[in-house]
């Protein structure tokens, strides 16, 4: 039983070895944090949710740990709050009902390994979205909705590589850059222990040739081929040759052992992840979004971001989207050249916020070198994951959704066109400066969003705290070594809601500022 002015430490428990891990600041408290209580009456009858009062309501005081997942859903605009219960379930059901393992997917009486044939040949390899399924009596369309396709698209990772889905990670690589599979034993062993140290050979175990080179293999269950059959070893041999010409399958490939690498390293002090299962969740959603983001694959420090909605939604696919939405705002950062690191453009800006607040601050690093602003490329990357405690990261991220929430958000990405041009006919309508965050209805008041994309509230974030500190990287900072040492010095001692105010307050002085400009 949570009750007001409870610290939500137990609710996000450290292992009691980690003696070191920061106390949460935040505390539910009533009146201010929304409860269980004051979520449920936001929606009417049909299911409209009031996201205005829901939005004040975080703003004041955070949201209570136990529907902090559901809340994030709308926060990230997986839902629209002008939907009903009907339509959300319906939504919630198409991106479930297939999110699972290849066993349960395909299971029943209906359902055989002859549909089985048809969903792999048909849909993954052919994008055929008209296939129909008939299971247990009730028809399941496979069409190119965003839901479904998140057990489309772990159905098709798993076919190039068995382990994704397996309930296992990998930390070593299987293969190398040339697209060759790596023969050491121990890599061996990692990919597929049941199997032993047994290198797979030429002539002999195809399942274990299979597992260790990854799956791109259609078995045809019908037709009674064997994997142990000569014929069957071929094919596995042809398709593992096949494999290793696209180069795309070679760069995901090669990521696989990175995200394990950061999977078993990310909030390492939290007993959720001493269960295996939680890990492998993990790395699976990992692994998906790597395979259907070619642009940006997996990068170091999307775990961070990605392992609280593993924490908060129980549900893969659910988890997945929440991820994936909070992608769609920051793989910008994510997105490298051979000349340039995405989040660079973000601490350029960085740079001009502070140049327009506090002059003398930015002369002083740029005299210490620091006008990159590369000290702070942590806190953005990862959104202060580091700075503060798990539960305050959270305490502080939804915050940020909130103070920036714009209500079409979910048209924004689910119906582009929708969003930005109003069609008649279209459910999305004028949207109200109440159903905004305050960040945003600054922004709206200033003419931001007609002129460039505006800035995002974690710019100021970090200019806050940049000014909270400026007295004594002026004084004290004789390099940069100085100024990380003085910046390091704030994990865990900020107040995340202190912070966020402070962030508003310079953001309304920056836009004045710009205007005058």
């Amino acid at each position: 039983m949570w009750i007001a002015g409870a610290p939500t430490d137990s609710f996000y428990e450290v292992r009691a070895e980690c003696t070191d891990v920061p106390k949460t600041r935040f505390k539910i408290k009533a009146g201010r944090t929304l409860s269980a209580r004051r979520w449920q009456a936001a929606f009417t009858p049909e299911g409209y949710l009031d996201i205005a009062k829901t939005l004040s309501r975080i703003q004041r005081g955070g949201i209570h740990p136990s529907i902090r997942g559901e809340v994030w859903e709308f926060l990230l605009g997986c839902y629209d709050p002008k939907s009903t219960f009907d339509e959300r379930d319906q939504i919630r059901q198409r991106r479930r009902y297939l999110t699972g393992s290849e066993d349960s997917l395909f299971d029943g009486t209906v359902c055989t390994a002859k549909y089985h044939a048809i969903w792999c040949d048909t849909y993954i390899f052919n994008h055929d979205p008209t296939i129909s399924v008939n299971m247990d009596h009730s028809a399941l369309t496979f069409d190119d909705t965003p839901w479904v396709q998140y057990a489309m698209w772990k159905e098709e990772c798993r076919q190039m590589d068995s382990i994704v889905g397996s309930g296992r990670i990998i930390t070593a690589p299987l293969i190398t850059e040339d697209g060759e599979p790596i023969e050491d034993p121990s890599v061996i062993l990692e990919a597929n222990p049941d199997k032993g140290m047994t290198a797979p050979q030429e002539n002999g175990d195809a399942e274990n040739l299979k597992l260790f080179t990854g799956n791109m293999l259609h078995i045809n269950a019908l037709d009674g081929e064997s994997l142990n059959s000569s014929s069957g070893s071929e094919t596995v041999r042809e398709s593992m040759s096949h494999v290793l010409l696209d180069k795309k399958v070679i760069q995901w490939k090669l990521t696989l052992h990175q995200i394990g690498l950061d999977v078993v390293r990310t909030d390492r002090t939290l007993v959720f992840y001493e269960k295996q299962e939680h890990l492998s969740k993990l790395w699976d959603i990992l692994a998906v979004y790597a395979w259907i983001d070619k642009d940006v694959g997996y990068c170091q420090g999307m775990s961070d971001l990605c392992s609280p909605m593993i924490i908060l939604l129980e549900d893969e696919a659910d988890a997945f989207w929440c991820f994936e939405r909070l992608m769609r705002r920051l793989r910008g950062n994510f997105r490298c050249t051979e000349s340039s690191v995405g989040v660079e453009a973000q601490l350029s800006n960085l740079a001009s916020i502070t140049q327009l607040l506090d002059p003398k601050l930015h002369q002083h690093l740029e005299t210490l070198g620091g006008g990159d602003y590369l000290f702070a490329f942590r806190m953005l990357m990862v959104l202060f994951r580091r700075e503060f405690s798990f539960g305050d990261s959270l305490f502080l991220w939804e915050m940020m959704w909130a103070l920036e929430y714009d209500p079409d958000l979910f048209y924004m990405y689910e119906e582009p066109d929708s969003a930005n041009g109003k069609s008649e006919g279209s459910k999305g309508k004028a949207k109200s400066i109440r159903q905004c965050g305050k960040f945003e209805r600054e922004n709206m008041k200033n003419g931001a969003k007609n002129a460039e994309a505006p800035l995002p509230i974690s710019l100021f974030l970090v200019a806050s705290v940049l000014k909270t500190k400026s007295s004594k990287l002026l004084q004290e900072a004789r390099g940069l070594d100085d100024v990380v040492k003085i910046l390091n010095d704030i994990t865990g001692n900020i107040d995340a809601k202190k912070a966020c105010s402070g962030a508003m307050k310079l953001h309304k002085k920056y836009l004045k500022k710009a205007k005058k400009m």
